[in-house]
C-alpha cells in the first residue's frame, strides 16, 4: 500500500492510499478519513459508495462527511466505484466500464477480467484496511449515493451481520426493472435474469430483508427519479414489515448539494447503531 497524501481534518486525517487489488487486479485508490480517536485505539467504520462516474475523491471533497464523523469518531472509507487503468476494459457511454462497476463480480467479456467490485468491498478492501489502521470491523455501516446506494443496500443484506445499520442518498432501488441496471447487469452478468436478483435491493428487501435499520433519502426533483425507482424499495418494505425510513426531501435534485444537505442526519444515523 502507498500513500498518495494525508491531510489534517477535522482534528483527525484525511487520506489517500493506492494498492494493487487481487481482485480486480489492477492499482486501486481509496479516501480513508480518520476521527482523532484513532490515535487511542480502534474506531468504527462508515462506507460512502460513489455513483457513477465518480472516483474516490467526489465524495471525499463533496460530501462534508468528515465533519460530522469526526464529532461521532467514526472513520470514513471512500471507495474507488470501479477498476481503472489502460488495460482495465471501458465503454464509450458514462455508464458503463470505467466509472461505472455497479458493485458486481463480472462474469462477461470483456469486464470480468477487472470488474469484481462486489469482492473488492466485500473482502479484499477490508483486509487491508484492518490490516494497517486503527478500525473496529467488528462495528462497520454503510451508505452511498445513486449507484453506491445500490451497492450499499444490496451488500447489508448479502451479508449479514457485517453492517450494523444502512443508509442510501437516492439509490438505485429496482435495476432489474428500470434501464439503469438492466443495460449494466446484462453487460456484465449476461442475459440470464435469475441472475440479476442478487443485485437488486427491492427484490433482496422483499426474499430477505436487513436484520437492522434502514434509512434512505430521495429528493422529489430528482432528474433520474423514474430510473431509480424508490416506490419499489417501499413496497418490498411494507410487505415485508421492515423497519425503514424512507423519506421524500421535497425539492432536492440528485446532485451533492443533496447529499451534503443531510449527511449529518446519516453520520447520526449510523452513530447511534454503531454505538448501540
Amino acid at each position: 500500500m502507498e500513500t498518495v497524501s494525508v491531510n489534517k481534518a477535522f482534528g483527525g486525517t484525511q487520506g489517500v492510499y493506492s494498492h494493487h487489488s487481487q481482485t480486480t487486479r489492477c492499482e486501486m485508490t481509496f479516501g480513508l478519513f480518520l476521527p482523532e480517536e484513532a490515535n487511542d485505539g480502534p474506531v468504527p467504520v462508515l462506507w460512502y459508495l460513489s455513483g457513477l462516474t465518480c472516483t474516490h475523491e467526489n465524495a471525499m471533497n463533496k460530501a462534508g462527511a468528515q465533519a460530522w464523523a469526526a464529532e461521532q469518531g467514526i472513520a470514513v472509507v471512500f471507495p474507488d466505484t470501479s477498476p481503472r487503468g489502460d488495460g482495465v476494459a471501458n465503454d464509450d457511454a458514462y455508464d458503463l466500464g470505467q466509472g461505472a462497476g455497479f458493485y458486481v463480480n463480472a462474469t462477461q467479456a470483456p469486464w470480468a477480467r477487472h470488474f469484481n467490485m462486489w469482492d473488492y468491498i466485500a473482502e479484499d478492501l477490508p483486509s487491508l484496511l484492518q490490516e494497517n489502521f486503527a478500525l473496529d470491523m467488528s462495528r462497520q455501516a454503510i451508505t452511498g449515493h445513486s449507484m453506491g446506494g445500490h451497492g450499499a443496500l444490496t451488500l447489508a443484506m448479502s451479508l449479514p451481520g457485517r453492517f450494523r445499520s444502512v443508509s442510501a442518498f437516492a439509490p438505485i432501488c429496482n435495476p432489474t426493472g428500470a434501464e439503469w441496471g438492466r443495460k449494466q447487469l446484462s453487460a456484465y452478468l449476461g442475459d440470464d435474469e435469475t441472475k440479476w436478483a442478487a443485485h437488486d435491493s427491492s427484490l433482496l428487501m422483499r426474499a430477505r430483508g436487513f436484520d437492522g435499520a434502514v434509512l434512505v433519502d430521495q429528493g422529489s426533483e430528482d432528474q433520474f427519479l423514474d430510473l431509480l425507482r424508490p416506490e419499489a424499495l417501499a413496497n418490498a418494505a411494507t410487505e415485508r414489515r421492515q423497519e425503514i425510513t424512507l423519506r421524500m426531501q421535497k425539492g432536492y435534485d440528485h446532485s451533492y448539494f443533496f447529499v451534503s444537505t443531510f449527511m449529518e442526519d446519516h453520520v447520526s444515523f449510523h452513530a447511534q447503531h454503531l454505538y448501540a
